[in-house]
């Protein structure tokens, strides 16, 4: 999870919105809505979940930049290789 608090707040936001989201297109399913409406609402959820894991990676890269050893020591570890991977799975 991102360091900064504020990152850490606007993550959670997004990733409520598109659980909300999520609701909408398991509703519109079960009560048949149009393939057109399901899929529009599918693609914003999936929309929600992409910018949320690249905020994330994007916050840890910033950490990894700024102070590589304190980033590798921290909690995640994570290393410049490591975040590479994790943006690629996001890409």
């Amino acid at each position: 999870m991102p360091a900064d608090l504020d990152a850490q707040r606007k993550v959670v936001n997004r990733l409520r919105r598109a659980s909300g989201q999520l609701a909408a297109v398991i509703t519109a399913v079960e009560s048949g809505a149009s393939c057109r409406d399901v899929v529009t609402q599918l693609a914003a959820v999936s929309s929600a979940l992409d910018r949320a894991g690249f905020a994330i990676v994007s916050t840890a890269m910033k950490d990894c930049a700024t102070d590589p050893v304190a980033a590798a020591k921290s909690q995640d570890g994570l290393t410049t290789d490591e975040l590479e991977k994790l943006f690629m799975m996001l890409a």
